[in-house]
């Protein structure tokens, strides 16, 4: 790896193999890895499913968050609406993916810019050649500072020029994130968020951005970054409510939150991050209610795993909206 092994970004959403997520009544296509190809290679390399898909992906690791990637069909079970559904494709591998990256550039970062542009270059070590990247800024307000780009070099150029000021409007910048997610060019997206407090500046509501969040086919990521010495009455509830806020939307998504107690660790759990989008598997089944209602589906995914293994945690999308 070259320039590859270099920059920032933060904001994910990933899976295994690329796909178009959660609902597909037109054709789906699940690309291999690989630079492009010409159209006729591409065409041949491709597995297309005509009928209506729901596509869930998952990531599996031991309690110690030890990713484990050699599970079989066999040992998922999955469900919508609480009735059991025939898994009618399974696969995991490590597609390009869309990804933005939220950076928390508010007064109170001030100190710790410098573990978090190293922690962006962990990340971008693990990135796959075909992935492009946005970056999104926000203080009082979100800024696109970096539109979609294939050259994660520039991100990281312009997290070093980062100036911290103001307040955090968090939810706005996740909307803002999603919206930009519309443009993406490759199926798997992801938003991964680098923030240490709760939001106190947003015009957006939590309730608004986690039906947004639902609604669309984004993993959300955060590494929320919060001080243990802090008490409660020197911090304000916004702030104290932060570490939930971020759990609550990464696990909704189907990501993951990573509260940061020593800044040392930031590099490392970023680059986590990273090999957890490489290493997640995609369950697909044709949903048994094809009504065009937009009513929301929930999803459960228990896993039945071989003898012999320890305790597994899976992280998964809980569900999805159906199309109007």
């Amino acid at each position: 790896m070259t320039r590859w092994s270099i920059g920032i970004l933060f904001c994910l959403c990933v899976g295994a193999q690329a796909y178009q997520a959660p609902w597909a009544n037109e054709r789906v296509e699940l690309a291999s890895r690989g630079p492009a190809k010409a159209v006729a290679e591409e065409d041949s390399a491709r597995l297309r499913i005509d009928s209506s898909l729901v596509l869930v992906p998952v990531h599996v690791t031991t309690q110690l968050g030890v990713s484990v990637p050699d599970l079989k069909k066999k040992d998922f079970r999955v469900y919508e609406d609480n009735v059991e559904q025939e898994i009618t494709h399974f696969g995991k591998d490590d597609a390009p993916v869309s990804i933005g990256l939220l950076f928390d550039a508010s007064a109170s970062m001030h100190d710790k810019l410098r573990k978090s542009s190293e922690a962006v270059a962990a990340f971008f070590k693990t990135a796959n050649r075909e992935d492009d990247f946005f970056l999104i800024e926000f203080n009082d307000r979100p800024r696109l500072t970096v539109p979609f780009t294939f050259d994660f070099e520039e991100l990281y150029h312009q997290i070093a020029r980062t100036r911290t000021m103001g307040r955090t409007s968090l939810l706005d910048a996740i909307h803002l994130a999603l919206q930009q997610m519309k443009r993406a060019t490759n199926a798997r997206k992801a938003i991964v968020i680098v923030s240490d407090g709760g939001d106190n500046c947003s015009r957006y509501t939590v309730g608004q951005i986690k039906n947004a969040l639902a609604e669309s086919e984004v993993q959300l990521y955060a590494m929320g970054i919060f001080d243990p010495e802090d008490t409660a009455k020197k911090r304000p509830r916004e702030e104290i409510d932060g570490p939930k806020l971020l759990s609550d939307l990464a696990d909704l998504s189907g990501g993951r939150h990573y509260p940061i107690d020593d800044l040392n660790d930031l590099p490392m759990i970023s680059e986590r991050i990273g090999l957890e989008l490489r290493n997640e598997y995609v369950i697909g089944y044709s949903p048994p209610n094809l009504e065009r209602d937009g009513k929301y589906r929930a999803i459960q995914l228990k896993l039945a795993a071989p003898q012999g293994m320890p305790a597994l945690r899976v992280q998964y999308r809980k569900g999805y909206f159906a199309p109007k």
